[in-house]
């Protein structure tokens, strides 16, 4: 009989709350992280499971601050997964016809079906943050959104969507070593966008905005959980450990698997080798 199974954790917390975001703290180190995440992953393998054999709709959304490593937990959460289960919704900019449409309806169509998870990297709160502080928007559709969304999401919840919703939470000196750690690596540089640049230097109406996000948002069926992620391990760890909590799953790994023989030889004769295309070996 399956039995529940809950993900282990660190015993210690990220970072203390009461001592704020920037509080010092050791560093993980690499050894720690690395068996804890083994744990975790398979966790998540369970909680993958039982998502396809219970037909649960999870809606996991991620958002937060430029370089804040909401990227970096969503690679981290799929890299055992199967991508028919668990599937990743970036949205670029919406297209000329797109900004016609009611301005729920292209993440809706993202949404998952029975046995489904679906991670948004960045999701409808585009509104409230960057399309807010670029102008990008009207005052009279940010207003709209904020009286739109908690009722949206309210109707996600009541149709039998799981809906997680988490924001990452970086320090202004944090985002500004990783900016310069992203303008110094050549395979890091493309993630640097005008957008980007320019949330350097509206950090403070970035703020407001996402308090603001907050205040209207932050509802009873739809929470906002943020993640201390000023330290990307931890981060990474408490935000799959917390998800794991929030879904009671069970454990339905199959019985040990015994691979069948191979097929006896019956005298087919194989084109040769030399009839194929290889591709070099440089290495």
């Amino acid at each position: 009989m399956a039995k529940k199974t809950r993900a282990p954790v660190l015993g210690e917390p990220a970072i203390d709350p009461a001592a704020g975001n920037g509080a010092e703290r050791t560093r993980l180190p690499n050894k720690t992280y690395l068996g804890e995440l083994a744990r975790l992953q398979i966790e998540l393998v369970k909680l993958q499971e039982w998502i396809r054999h219970e037909g649960l709709r999870v809606v996991v959304v991620f958002e937060g601050r430029d370089a804040a490593g909401k990227g970096g937990v969503i690679k981290t959460i799929t890299q055992s997964l199967n991508p028919r289960v668990c599937r990743v919704v970036a949205l670029a900019a919406p297209t000329e016809r797109e900004k016609t449409q009611w301005y729920f309806q292209r993440y809706v169509a993202e949404l998952p079906a029975a046995g489904e998870m679906v991670l948004f990297d960045r999701s409808w709160y585009n509104r409230a943050g960057v399309e807010r502080v670029m102008g990008f928007c009207t005052e009279e559709e940010y207003q709209e959104f904020l009286r739109s969304c908690p009722e949206f999401e309210r109707m996600l919840v009541r149709s039998g969507i799981i809906l997680i919703k988490y924001w990452f939470s970086v320090s202004d000196a944090e985002q500004e070593r990783r900016f310069q750690a992203r303008i110094n690596d050549p395979t890091k540089r493309w993630k640097l966008s005008p957008m980007d640049l320019q949330s350097r230097s509206r950090w403070l109406d970035y703020s407001r905005a996402k308090d603001e996000m907050f205040a209207h948002c932050d509802i009873k069926q739809a929470p906002w959980y943020v993640v201390h992620a000023d330290e990307k391990k931890r981060a990474r760890l408490n935000c799959i450990a917390h998800l794991l909590g929030l879904i009671p799953y069970r454990d339905l790994t199959p019985e040990a698997i015994n691979l069948p023989p191979r097929q006896a030889d019956q005298g087919y004769v194989r084109p040769p080798m030399t009839d194929q295309t290889f591709v070099p070996e440089v290495y």
